[in-house]
């Protein structure tokens, strides 16, 4: 049996770190305390393990290549874990009122259309990456989630996290019209490629059979004049 490598596990850490981001945001009696000192509030707790958590995101991917050690389980697990990370962060942002439900609604829906598009390209046989648009789309989630939870105790960066995430919102929005045009490019000249090889399939198939008849006619043809010149033998000698 293979062993789990290293940055499958730290995909793993991320998907198990989410229900504790959550906990962390929207129960606000979540403290760490020893011996009734306060240690760690909830809304720094809830920091500390999302941007732990989107450290994963940058290792693992890192070390994968590095190690050469891409796995499919792996190539699997990483967006779906990404996606649980910044779905669970915005509703729980969204749940606390920190962050207007549309805009949690359109990254959300930004994120599983992108991930169907890539589904279907996968299905056909060829792989959608990721554009500068979405990289840069990254960074700003990460950015501004993070603004937005600083905001809890400084409410002065309300504003600024708001700026943040309107600017995710428009490159989200931007990376998405990107991968449509990419999936549609790739989608067409995938079609264009098998109607022509239908057609082509289709043009050898319609020579086959004239082909065919041909050789037909002309054997109808060669047995109907053998049989002919037969009787025109056996009609001769009678004459005489």
């Amino acid at each position: 049996m293979s062993r789990i490598n290293l940055p499958t596990s730290l995909t793993l850490v991320r998907i198990f770190l989410v229900p504790l981001l959550v906990a962390a945001l929207v129960q606000h009696n979540f403290h760490i305390r020893i011996g009734g000192t306060l240690l760690v509030a909830d809304d720094f707790f809830a920091l500390v393990v999302f941007l732990a958590a989107a450290l994963t995101d940058l290792l693992d991917g890192y070390l994968a290549r590095r190690w050469k050690q891409v796995t499919t389980v792996g190539t699997l697990l990483d967006p779906v874990a990404d996606k649980l990370l910044i779905s669970a962060a915005l509703i729980s942002l969204v749940q606390i009122r920190l962050l207007p439900g549309w805009m949690a609604i359109l990254i959300i829906s930004r994120e599983f259309a992108v991930s169907g598009l890539r589904s279907i390209a996968a299905a056909e046989g060829y792989t959608i990456k990721a554009g500068e648009l979405g990289k840069t789309k990254m960074v700003f989630q990460v950015l501004g989630i993070t603004l937005v939870m600083l905001s809890i105790r400084w409410p002065v960066l309300r504003d600024y996290s708001l700026i943040a995430m309107w600017i995710v919102v428009i490159f989200g929005l931007a990376s998405a019209v990107d991968y449509f045009h990419k999936f549609w490019r790739k989608v067409d000249l995938s079609i264009k490629q098998r109607r022509r090889h239908e057609l082509i399939v289709m043009e050898r198939q319609k020579r086959k059979l004239e082909h065919a008849h041909r050789k037909a006619d002309r054997e109808a043809a060669a047995s109907g004049a053998q049989r002919a010149g037969i009787r025109t033998a056996k009609q001769g000698p009678e004459r005489h």
